[in-house]
């Protein structure tokens, strides 16, 4: 199946998330409670946390869940052929900033526009099916936001989600036991990393602390191409190279 799959009718994605808020203690006294209930769920235990701990654990984990955070980059590559030298090259693209309701509704019409229905074009990422499809879908809601056909997934059968490519699903080749990363994927198929400068765990710090958007755009960007670059691999076709790739500013 995945041979038949036009790659430039593939619209390949990654996003970042953060906490809601910059710490526990700026949420609402109701979330407040709620984060604490979440937290002692998490460390599967009864014991009311401390202020410190609680702070930690809202720092190091709030943004994985909906609920709790927000979306603030979603970065996307589209690929296509070269009219003049026929090689594929990529352009690569941001949404990002402070206003989640924006960034999902600058990705809503460019799904409406180029990518209206799931007959004909696919959406692929790593791991999308887990993190990032029902994320973008959750915080929709939150919006009050209606869902592109692509992503309106409610009460679908499995035959009818095929559009939704998830690479770490194609390396399980059926195993459910383990999380593949890109970057160990990368490693074994030899194509760049996208981990050279950071990595998610240090994306909240670099939002809340540094507020560098455009450090944290690149890197999501560069997780989307090393995710074309891991399709392109299950297809036994040439990596991109940097001629190939332009990021679109």
């Amino acid at each position: 199946m995945l041979e038949q799959i036009d790659i430039a009718n593939v619209l390949f994605l990654d996003i970042e998330t953060v906490s809601v808020t910059h710490t526990y203690a700026e949420l609402s006294e109701n979330f407040q409670y709620l984060w604490k209930a979440k937290s002692n769920s998490l460390f599967k235990t009864d014991e009311a946390s401390t202020e410190e701990d609680l702070n930690q654990t809202y720092r190091d984990r709030a943004a994985i869940y909906a609920e709790f955070g927000k979306i603030m980059c979603i970065s996307v590559g589209v690929v296509y052929r070269d009219k003049d030298d026929k090689r594929l090259k990529v352009r690569l693209k941001s949404f990002a900033g402070h206003d989640e309701a924006q960034i999902l509704k600058d990705f809503s019409e460019l799904m409406a526009q180029h990518y209206p229905t799931p007959g004909k074009y696919s959406i692929c990422g790593h791991n999308i099916k887990e993190f990032d499809i029902p994320y973008i879908c959750r915080r929709m809601v939150v919006h009050q936001m209606p869902f592109p056909k692509l992503l309106d997934l409610e009460g679908k059968k499995p035959w009818e989600t095929l559009h939704l490519l998830d690479t770490l699903e194609m390396w399980k080749f059926g195993d459910r036991k383990n999380y593949t990363s890109l970057k160990v994927l990368a490693a074994l198929l030899d194509f760049p990393s996208p981990k050279d400068d950071i990595d998610g765990s240090q994306v909240g710090r670099v939002y809340w602390d540094e507020q560098d958007v455009e450090r944290i755009s690149f890197y999501c960007e560069k997780d989307v191409l090393a995710t074309i670059q891991l399709f392109l691999r299950f297809r036994r076709m040439p990596i991109l190279v940097d001629d190939q790739i332009a990021h679109i500013r």
